[in-house]
């Protein structure tokens, strides 16, 4: 059963109670990372295995995301900075425990590739932030995964097919 969460703003990415913050390095453009974030949705539960779908909504205003074992978000855009910021709220879930969600990813440039930091800040009753700060190392694991497959998407050239080359 799907229930409304708090709306909370962007600022709520660095004062939430919990926050888990990974940072990765690709060899893709922000250009390109940003794209796959922000506009083709359709594409990322091919590198975000996390996801099992992607899905606008109110003409780009928000999302609706789907992930494995059946949670289901449906969320507002916060930031839409084109190869910078992009951030969106949950509204509701059916994630149990949770009062409030904002993700955030930020993009700086890195010589041609692209720093990726994603901040996901949570807040819920004790037991939700517990199991939060508990899911760390694999959310962390999650988000590694994702962004190197994401990277092999985006700049295949630069990682050749396993067998492949000669």
């Amino acid at each position: 059963m799907a229930r409304r969460l708090r709306l909370v703003e962007l600022d709520f990415a660095t004062s939430a109670p919990v926050r888990l913050a990974f940072s990765a390095e690709l060899a893709a453009p922000p250009s390109a990372v940003f794209r796959s974030l922000a506009v083709e949705l359709g594409s990322m539960p091919s590198w975000f295995t996390a996801v099992t779908s992607a899905t606008p909504t109110g003409d780009g205003a928000g999302r609706t995301v789907r992930l494995r074992g059946g949670v289901v978000f449906q969320e507002t855009i916060l930031a839409h900075d084109p190869d910078t910021r992009y951030a969106y709220r949950v509204d509701e879930t059916n994630a149990p425990g949770v009062s409030a969600l904002v993700e955030d990813w930020a993009l700086s440039p890195t010589g041609t590739g692209t720093r990726v930091r994603w901040t996901m800040a949570v807040d819920g009753g004790a037991p939700c932030r517990l199991a939060v700060r508990l899911a760390r190392p694999g959310v962390g694991r999650s988000f590694r995964d994702a962004m190197r497959r994401l990277d092999r998407r985006l700049t295949p050239a630069r990682h050749p097919s396993p067998g492949g080359g000669r």
